[in-house]
């Protein structure tokens, strides 16, 4: 296949005007974006509270090559493999640059270099290498360290704590120097050099990653050791779509930076820090919210890599469980119980928002957060993440908040959530966000049944608010009003009612669903954050209107900003850049609206459905209770197979499934190897004789 119609390669002559489209390249430690002189470090921040955000670290392989004569340049991502690489062709040298944060060994970033002789000639063959590597940084105070088998050192510890009494992370490099030119004898027609940054936060996590280095490159397996990691990342899911090319890419494009954000699905450490909307390349001082942690991570960015990567949704299950200290403190100085997750995290879970309104009154936060549990639950059943794992203090520590936030009203018989930010955040200190109040419903209903499960015993509260907190409903006009007092047509910055159907599954009849789209879609602000049409794509396609979805669908690709498929926060190329965010919404639309993929309790719910564009739709590596399956969405049909075991797929005892179609009522079991073909129609995977039904209401 070609570079022109390969959907995973994004290549051009020329790179973009604006830099901050530089393609960036992360393994969920290391983020940076090519040649530029600043990389991040998962978990490294400077400054505190408010003024928190991603320290600076100064990157030793910023360099670009050039030659004295004129040349030809191509620059390529191949997104099969991770790899940047920069191709400089002129009349003497074909010179090739390729960049890389090695997808299995995570401490490390490489450079290599490769230079061929064009023309025989007894004159030497001269590339430069131009950096802008600095080795200062205004967060950290590094300092020169000796040299460590022949490579450059540095050390430094950030200049403030996240909080009073906090620690100050150290920061090592070790790389291998650059110098400034690189050439080819007379006698010589083909050369390469290697060059590896390890990045670490201590000197013996430091020493040992530069020795990985040093042997991976003498035994020629720096590379191929890389290639091999994204390969396996790619088996175990692909989404592949025949119709559109720029749909194709996109959705390629989002795949692969949602993925470089994650850490390695062999990756034993424990520590990961979180997604950030910009990604670990951005969020610096000032920009792209500081590499902070919203409810981007919980809500947009974890549900389509949750549906492929079991061990990688755990990674982001593990990051809130690691901030339950920072959440109950937000709790108390609030002035209630249990756990206060924080709008703005960083390391410690202890808010970080610069303005303080959010974090008081953003508290949809916490639902977001028990959302990505219970996602995993029902598509894993793997209770360990909640029991030694330490999930169930984050359920119901959530459920005790709630408990406390909330205002009971005698005159309605309901209770309310007062002074609160809805996702729309263009209004503020209103009351019963719509959003909110069924957020806050869903985790307790959630608490209640994980108590259930772990036969533990849950105070009769949780479920008394569950029952009677107040959600906002016109009946006059059959449709949810945003908030108390929102009047139909006031503007909307982005998704917020719309999301009651999808993610949070609030049972509704089809004309209330409809009802609130179109209340929606037309006051929402169009210039707003760019996974809002992505959930009215899905709210379409559920009421069967595919083509009315797909032209929402489609506004996103304005917020793509080619050659290199980086998506801007707003269509007109402003805000946070590789918005991660964005991506995620777009994603899930694809992944759970073409497909209409439930994850519920005791099923897989489907009811696909493909616009005119499209022919097909495949999505390889479902996995669901240990099985891994491949699906084929086509206009009249859909072709379900599921792989045989190997080990990978997260259970070692995966459940016998079976396909039931809804209207027929079919059971049509699912064996290993064996394709089961059926027409298109709504239904569900479950295990084989479920104990009850999973249709939705």
């Amino acid at each position: 296949m070609s570079c022109d119609s390969d959907p995973y390669v994004f290549t051009t002559d020329a790179l973009p005007n604006d830099p901050r489209f530089l393609p960036p390249l992360a393994n969920g430690l290391l983020g940076w974006k090519v040649f530029d002189s600043i990389m991040h470090m998962g978990g490294v921040y400077n400054g505190e509270a408010g003024d928190c955000h991603r320290a600076d670290i100064p990157c030793p392989l910023a360099a670009k090559i050039e030659t004295e004569e004129p040349a030809q340049h191509n620059y390529t991502l191949d997104a099969h493999t991770g790899i940047f690489s920069h191709t400089l062709s002129s009349a003497s040298v074909t010179a090739s640059q390729s960049l890389y944060c090695h997808r299995f060994y995570a401490n490390i970033l490489v450079m290599e270099v490769l230079l061929e002789r064009r023309v025989t000639s007894e004159e030497p063959v001269v590339v430069n290498l131009v950096t802008s590597f600095d080795p200062h940084s205004k967060d950290i105070q590094f300092e020169s360290s000796p040299d460590y088998k022949g490579g450059r050192h540095i050390e430094g510890q950030t200049a403030k704590a996240e909080f009073p009494g906090g620690s100050c992370p150290t920061v090592h490099l070790i790389w291998t120097p650059v110098p400034s030119t690189v050439s080819l004898p007379p006698e010589q027609t083909k050369a390469r050099w290697g060059f590896i940054l390890v990045v670490a936060n201590s000197l013996e996590a430091a020493k040992s990653s530069y020795d990985e280095g040093l042997n991976l490159m003498e035994t020629g397996n720096l590379r191929p050791s890389h290639e091999k990691a994204w390969k396996e990342l790619w088996l175990q899911s692909k989404v592949e779509v025949t119709g559109s090319e720029t749909l194709s890419k996109a959705v390629v494009g989002c795949m692969f930076y949602l993925l470089s954000a994650f850490p390695s699905i062999h990756d034993t450490s424990s520590y990961f820090g979180g997604l950030s909307p910009g990604g670990l390349s951005n969020g610096g001082d000032g920009q792209d919210y500081w590499g902070h942690v919203f409810w981007d991570q919980d809500v947009w960015m974890y549900p389509g890599i949750a549906l492929f990567y079991p061990k990688l949704a755990r990674s982001v299950l593990e990051y809130r469980v690691g901030t339950i200290d920072g959440a109950k403190d937000n709790a108390q100085k609030q002035g209630y119980k249990g756990l206060k997750f924080p709008w703005e995290s960083a390391v410690s879970g202890r808010e970080v928002c610069p303005d303080d309104i959010y974090g008081q009154q953003e508290i949809h936060i916490n639902g977001d957060v028990t959302l990505a549990f219970q996602h995993y639950l029902y598509l894993t059943e793997d209770l360990s993440v909640f029991t030694e794992g330490k999930g169930r203090e984050v359920i119901f520590g959530v459920a005790d908040y709630w408990v406390s936030r909330v205002k009971w009203n005698p005159d309605d018989q309901k209770y309310h959530l007062l002074g609160v930010m809805p996702p729309d955040e263009y209004y503020y200190n209103v009351n019963n966000s719509v959003y909110t109040n069924t957020v806050a419903k869903l985790s307790l209903q959630f608490a209640v049944e994980l108590a259930d499960f772990l036969q533990h015993s849950a105070p009769k509260e949780w479920q008394e608010v569950a029952e009677r907190i107040e959600i906002p409903f016109d009946q006059e006009l059959q449709y949810h009003p945003e908030y108390d007092g929102y009047s139909k047509g006031q503007p909307v910055k982005q998704a917020d009612t719309v999301m009651l159907g999808y993610p949070l599954g609030l049972p509704m009849p089809p004309e209330v669903r409809r009802n609130d789209l179109e209340a929606y879609e037309p006051v929402t602000d169009p210039n707003g954050p760019a996974m809002t049409w992505g959930m009215f794509a899905i709210g379409w396609l559920e009421l069967g209107e595919a083509e009315k979805a797909q032209r929402l669908l489609e506004k996103c690709f304005k917020n793509i900003q080619g050659p290199f498929q980086v998506w801007s926060e707003s269509s007109d190329g402003s805000g946070a850049v590789n918005f991660l965010t964005g991506m995620g919404g777009f994603l899930q639309a694809v992944l759970f609206g073409y497909t209409g993929f439930r994850v519920q309790k005791e099923c897989l719910a489907f009811a696909p459905l493909l616009p005119d564009e499209i022919c097909e739709l495949c999505v390889r590596g479902i996995n669901y209770l240990g099985n891994q399956m491949d699906w084929l969405l086509r206009k009249d049909d859909v072709c379900v197979i599921l792989r045989e075991q190997t080990g990978r797929a997260g259970n070692t005892n995966p459940h016998k499934l079976q396909v039931v179609l809804k209207a027929s009522g079919a059971k049509i079991p699912l064996k290993p190897g064996q394709p089961v073909t059926f027409p298109r129609e709504a239904g569900c995977i479950c295990k084989m004789d479920p104990p009850t039904s999973c249709w939705p209401l």
